[in-house]
């Protein structure tokens, strides 16, 4: 499975640390979220539990991310932390080949519930549905 560079080098860092240390980056990617400005228009991911509100948008050629998650929930804010790290600025068709599971193998079994882990999912496969969306041929 090839991934973007800046997510792939994100999961080797998650998958070299110790189970500790794997929370402690998580909560890293959390406060990285910045907040999004007014005029975007987010769309809530209905499969998690939490409030988690997304938008992403292909300007130039490249994909913009935007995400709207409270403070008091931290390991969904890591994981709209980590897409944006790792595909922020892609090409449309990088986060396209992005496969629903990329997290697996990277440890993150080891900390977060099944049910935590399928909203990461939904989260990529509902950011991949409005790339698509916003090609021309979408």
């Amino acid at each position: 499975m090839s991934l973007p560079a800046r997510l792939q080098a994100a999961l080797d860092l998650i998958r070299s640390l110790p189970k500790e240390l794997k929370a402690q980056v998580l909560l890293d990617y959390a406060k990285r979220v910045p907040t999004p400005t007014q005029e975007v228009e987010l769309e809530r991911v209905p499969e998690c539990q939490t409030p988690f509100f997304l938008r992403a948008e292909v300007v130039e050629g490249r994909v913009r991310l935007h995400f709207l998650v409270p403070d008091e929930a931290p390991t969904v804010k890591a994981f709209a932390g980590l897409l944006k790290e790792g595909l922020e600025g892609e090409p449309p068709e990088a986060v396209l080949a992005v496969p629903p599971g990329f997290y697996r193998g990277a440890g993150l079994e080891e900390l977060l519930t099944p049910l935590r882990l399928r909203g990461l999912e939904a989260a990529l496969l509902r950011l991949q549905d409005q790339v698509r969306r916003a090609l021309p041929s979408g």
